[in-house]
């Protein structure tokens, strides 16, 4: 996707420099736009940890690279080299299941090779590899999610399609196109209205700070609300679909999601708002039946409660907003029950959110 007319990922590796993998610092906008250089597993695992790459398809690339610098710098035993830095790797980051997928997906393709060069050149094509599924298969999210946006927009005449969105699920947290932005985009490209209600998401803010950066670089009309203006628009009829990301999903269809997904899919439901998480296969954990109780929930440090960041027109600075010497709770994430999800949006396509849906889409990759 595009920023000041320029196409960008929001990570990637380029020849001319080999041994060095570059991403779009999070963290920086939408105030500044840099690029920070990652050369080695400690600067990766820094990176997802601190969420200077975040969102559940790029924080999977960022561990396949990861694996991949790990090749450039192993010694001793390399399978006992490359697989603790894999666990080092998957540690940071309990609840993206994207993260070990990838992971594991370029420790296995190393499995019985012994000669350096062919270690590295193997676990650098696993990475583009895994960069290049994770594209195809946001922009296939596109083609299907936005077949719902047409039924709508049909409904409507023609009227501004109002969709709504919780934290960032679009090109920067998925290397290109997103997973439920990849349907506004296209649609924006078909020339079929949109609105999108961009909710702020706290903590961290990336509703306001990410999509709403992505949203009006793309020339996509919106507007951020407060994550609890959410029900009160859709009582008032001002939401047509909601469309999320997910970070895990289980094969029951539970979902864990940037918290307060789960406030939103209950007000959807009260308000007969269709729910849709759209997602690429490896968001789906299918070694999990039930997801609520089996789902790991990243607990953050407080000071992302305690405090929020913002700019003061030199630099990102971050203020107290409550008083000294309190208690904070930061779960980063939280479960959406499959009976509140009225259906996911794969590469494969649409299905409901049941466990016989998905294994009927998926079929093929579930072993149990």
């Amino acid at each position: 996707m595009k920023i000041n007319g320029t196409h960008y990922k929001s990570i990637w590796w380029e020849e001319n420099d080999p041994f060095c993998i570059k991403v779009i610092d999070q963290q920086k906008l939408p105030f500044s736009i840099e690029i920070r250089e990652l050369i080695s597993v400690t600067q990766v695992y820094n990176a997802i940890y601190d969420m200077t790459v975040r969102g559940a398809p790029v924080i999977g690339a960022a561990g396949a690279f990861g694996i991949y610098l790990a090749t450039c710098e192993m010694k001793g035993n390399h399978r006992r080299y490359l697989d603790d830095a894999g666990r080092y790797l998957k540690s940071c980051r309990p609840t993206a299941v994207n993260l070990s997928w990838a992971v594991n997906k370029s420790l296995n393709a190393l499995a019985g090779l012994t000669d350096r060069e062919e270690i590295r050149k193997s676990a650098l094509r696993t990475a583009l590899d895994i960069c290049a599924l994770e594209t195809e298969n946001c922009k296939a999210i596109g083609e299907h999610g936005i077949k719902l946006i047409e039924e709508i927009s049909k409904r409507k005449g023609g009227e501004p399609v109002n969709i709504l969105t919780h934290c960032n699920a679009g090109w920067l947290a998925c290397i290109d196109h997103g997973t439920a932005t990849a349907p506004v985009y296209l649609a924006r490209d078909r020339g079929i209205p949109v609105h999108v209600w961009v909710d702020e998401t706290r903590p961290r803010n990336q509703g306001a700070r990410l999509t709403a950066f992505e949203l009006a670089h793309e020339n996509i009309p919106f507007s951020v609300i407060a994550d609890n203006t959410g029900g009160h628009i859709m009582q008032h009829g001002m939401v047509d679909i909601v469309i999320t990301g997910s970070d895990r999903t289980a094969l029951s269809g539970d979902t864990a999601n940037k918290i307060g997904t789960y406030l939103k899919a209950l007000a959807a439901r009260d308000n007969n708002v269709p729910f849709y998480v759209a997602l690429p296969s490896s968001s789906f954990d299918f070694s999990i039946s039930d997801g609520i109780d089996e789902i790991p929930v990243e607990e953050r440090d407080p000071s992302e409660i305690t405090e929020i960041s913002g700019f003061d027109g030199e630099k990102i600075i971050s203020v107290r907003i409550c008083p000294d010497n309190i208690k904070a709770v930061n779960f980063g994430f939280d479960i959406t029950p499959a009976r509140l999800i009225t259906g996911f949006i794969t590469e494969r396509g649409i299905c409901r959110a049941s466990e016989g849906e998905i294994r009927k889409i998926f079929s093929d990759k579930i072993t149990n």
